[in-house]
This record gives structure tokens, C-alpha cells and sequence, in this order.
């Protein structure tokens, strides 16, 4: 079946998509409850680090099984110690040596790029983007207004807002539009076609949309 080239996992591989079938109708959960509930990343590998002997002790083996062409494991391990000591110069280069072996062999696209596009993180360092601007006057005008709305939630930062009550009602004369926004605990609560009632620290605005 796989001799014929549209069968091939030239984007999405068979590897990759049975588990996403899997979590998508199971869930990410396995069953094996080892699994359930692991430890983050960053303190799971300390304590991996500390029970392979230490940073050198875990190098020493991964250089060995690197040697070897054992790059999936390399790259398995070598990860905790990533994460237990990321300014570790020489595990980030055994690590993006390993994943750029990965990334070579990979046939599929995007698995190739995941791979890569953590070698060149490893070897030079995340770079600081801005946020793209990808907002223009015609996206604007064709969001509606409950998702213009919902944006306002999600750009709130929760952790300043928290111990503030600040209710506004929204009137949208031009199209005849109401909506109450609430913020409290931290987030945004919207309600469409309500309005404040009285008693509650507020402030009111007419806006054309």
C-alpha cells in the first residue's frame, strides 16, 4: 500500500495521525496511569538527570548511543537533561545534532520542520518576535461583534484585573445592538441585549459599530 506515492506520509504520517485519532475520540489519556498525571517537564528532568549519575554520566551514555545511530533516543533522553539545565551548552548540542539526524531521515514535512526548527533553537537561541499585525481595516469590519468581544476576554491580563469590578454597557445605536460587560475575578463576562442595573459601579458608552 505505501509503494504507491499517494499513500506516502509525505505531510501527515501514519505515526502521527493514530494518535490523533486516538485523542481525539480518547482523549491523552492511554490508559497506562504511569501517564496520568507526570511530572512538568523542567522537574521531571531533574530528577531524571539526578538518577542517570549527573549531567556528565547522562552525556557520556547519550554520546555513545549517538555513535551508535540511536538518534530517537538520544534525543529522548537528552531532553530532560535540556530541561533540568537549559543554559547546558553541550546538551543542546547533542541534542539539536540528534534532532537534526531525526529531521534528515524525517518524511514527513512537517515532522522535518519541527525537527529543524528546534536545531536552529538549540544552536542559536529563541528569537524575540514581535506579535504579527494581522488586523486590517477590512478584518475589522466583517468580525462580529461578539468576537471582537470575546477578544477583549482574551487579551485581558487576568492577574491585573484580579480584585477589580468594572461593569460597561455597550449601545450600538447605528444597528440597534446592546451588551453588558463584566469584569470580575479576573476575566470578562458578556451578555447581548442586557443592560446595567442600577447599584453597581459602572460606566456607559454610545458607540457606532
Amino acid at each position: 500500500m505505501f509503494r504507491a506515492w499517494y499513500n506516502r506520509g509525505y505531510y501527515g504520517s501514519v505515526n502521527h495521525n493514530v494518535k490523533a485519532i486516538y485523542q481525539r475520540y480518547m482523549g491523552f489519556f492511554d490508559g497506562n496511569p504511569a501517564n496520568l498525571h507526570p511530572l512538568p517537564p523542567a522537574e521531571a528532568g531533574r530528577q531524571y538527570v539526578e538518577f542517570m549519575g549527573g549531567a556528565e554520566s547522562l552525556l557520556a551514555k547519550a554520546r555513545q548511543s549517538y555513535a551508535e545511530g540511536n538518534y530517537r533516543w538520544v534525543a529522548q533522553v537528552v531532553n530532560h537533561l535540556v530541561f533540568a539545565e537549559p543554559d547546558n551548552l553541550e546538551a543542546c548540542n547533542l541534542q539539536a545534532d540528534a534532532l537534526e539526524q531525526l529531521g534528515y531521515q524525517a518524511e514527513s514535512g512537517p515532522w522535518r520542520n519541527f525537527y529543524l526548527s528546534a536545531v536552529k533553537e538549540l544552536r542559536d537561541g529563541v528569537v524575540d518576535l514581535p506579535a504579527p499585525k494581522s488586523v486590517s481595516p477590512d478584518t475589522i469590519r466583517a468580525t462580529p461583534l461578539e468576537m471582537f468581544f470575546d477578544l477583549l476576554a482574551v487579551r485581558l491580563i487576568g492577574p491585573k484585573a484580579a480584585g477589580k469590578t468594572i461593569t460597561l454597557d455597550a449601545n450600538f445605536t447605528d444597528i440597534g445592538e446592546q451588551y453588558l460587560l463584566v469584569v470580575e475575578n479576573g476575566g470578562i463576562e458578556l451578555c447581548q441585549g442586557k443592560r446595567h442595573h442600577a447599584g453597581r459601579r459602572h460606566r456607559f458608552h454610545d458607540a457606532a459599530a
